[in-house]
């Protein structure tokens, strides 16, 4: 007779080798559930010989899990990226589209940051924050230096004329 750890982790039993091979058929076991023959140890059904035809015919193809804790790598957003990028790119004081370029890293940073919310498996939800906080900056940066140059611009001419 056999002993098993259900998913609940509560031990089930004992049953007959029949009973489990019909658990197995009805998806309620499979290969990693723990079990042990009377007092023996506890160890994956798969390592019990009698049990392999039965597992192999009603086994299901693994579920590999994606994301950080599986160490499989998650797709980037692309729009995540550009939005850095123009981010950057909008901030640096010697290009003379910085408004173009900090327009264009909001806008795609914005819809970067929709999209990986949506998606929690994709991967770029940093880059789209990091992509709209560099375009703010470089949109504010811009408006004071517009700010400055008509205000200095402004007191010369007033101060000129005077």
């Amino acid at each position: 007779m056999y002993k098993i750890i259900g998913a609940d982790q509560q031990e089930y039993g004992p049953v007959s080798a029949e009973q489990l091979r019909q658990w197995i058929a009805e998806g309620r076991v499979n290969s990693q559930t723990r079990a042990r023959l009377e007092d023996g140890e506890w160890k994956p059904l798969q390592t019990f010989p009698e049990f392999l035809p039965t597992l192999t015919a009603f086994s299901t193809p693994p579920v590999f899990p994606t994301g950080p804790a599986s160490g499989m790598a998650e797709k980037t957003n692309g729009l995540a990226i550009a939005g850095l990028v123009f981010g950057i790119l909008g901030v640096l004081p010697c290009l003379c589209c910085r408004p173009i370029l900090s327009t264009l890293g909001l806008i795609f940073s914005s819809i970067a940051l929709a999209q990986t919310s949506n998606h929690p498996m994709q991967a770029g939800r940093g880059m789209a924050i990091a992509g709209i906080v560099l375009s703010v900056l470089g949109l504010i940066g811009f408006l004071i230096l517009m700010l400055f140059g008509m205000t200095g611009g402004g007191m010369r001419t007033f101060h000129f004329r005077f």
